[in-house]
């Protein structure tokens, strides 16, 4: 998923440079989105890693 909001917040940039000033802005929202999603998925594993606990084998 942070591949994806590399690649969005790239093209945000691209569309900047070049004028583009609607592309530029919904690209970034977009980045911003994916980003969260990324995050809360991570936290959300990091508690069911840390619920689980570690098992004796």
């Amino acid at each position: 998923m942070l591949g994806w909001v590399v690649t969005f917040l790239i093209i945000a940039l691209i569309a900047g440079i070049l004028g583009f000033g609607g592309i530029a802005g919904a690209s970034v929202e977009i980045a911003k989105i994916i980003f969260f999603i990324a995050v809360v998925l991570f936290l959300v594993s990091a508690v069911v890693g840390l619920a689980r606990g570690r098992t004796r084998v």
